[in-house]
């Protein structure tokens, strides 16, 4: 396989199954009756447990306090919206086919933000992601009036 091909598998392809498998996941937890800290909390000792073990298998083990600070950030960002989402869950009982749709346009605020403060703008082809874009829109706007 070339290493184009790996990396849309590892950083794709295999992420895509298992953020689906979490939103999947959310619902009976949710539904079992745990609280949204505690759910967070459950969620949080997992994510260190896979972190030790990445840490731990991988050569590379550099930090630094910038790059610590933004995987912080990273984590405070996706727990809040985790917890959105375990509290929604349980307060509303909203079927979770009709969140992750939702939800999972962050894509377009990734690609704003990509494109603005990482200048990815000179390396994208405008028109194809703006048509790909609006499609996201209307897909997730389906999903969730259906």
């Amino acid at each position: 396989m070339t290493q184009n091909m790996n990396a849309i598998i590892m950083g794709g392809i295999l992420p895509a199954v298992f953020f689906g498998l979490a939103g999947v996941f959310a619902k009976p937890s949710t539904q079992a009756g745990i609280g949204t800290g505690l759910y967070l909390v459950c969620v949080g000792l997992a994510a260190a447990l896979v972190g030790l073990v990445f840490h731990l298998s991988l050569p590379d083990k550099t930090i630094s306090i910038r790059s610590g600070g933004f995987a912080i950030l990273v984590g405070l960002t996706w727990a809040i919206a985790a917890g959105l989402v375990a509290f929604t869950l349980s307060k509303y009982s909203t079927p979770i086919s009709k969140l992750v749709p939702l939800y999972n346009m962050n894509t377009l605020v990734a690609v704003c933000i990509g494109l603005v403060a990482f200048a990815e703008w000179k390396d994208v082809h405008i028109s194809k992601l703006i048509i790909g874009s609006v499609l996201v829109v209307i897909g997730g706007t389906l999903v969730a009036n259906a």
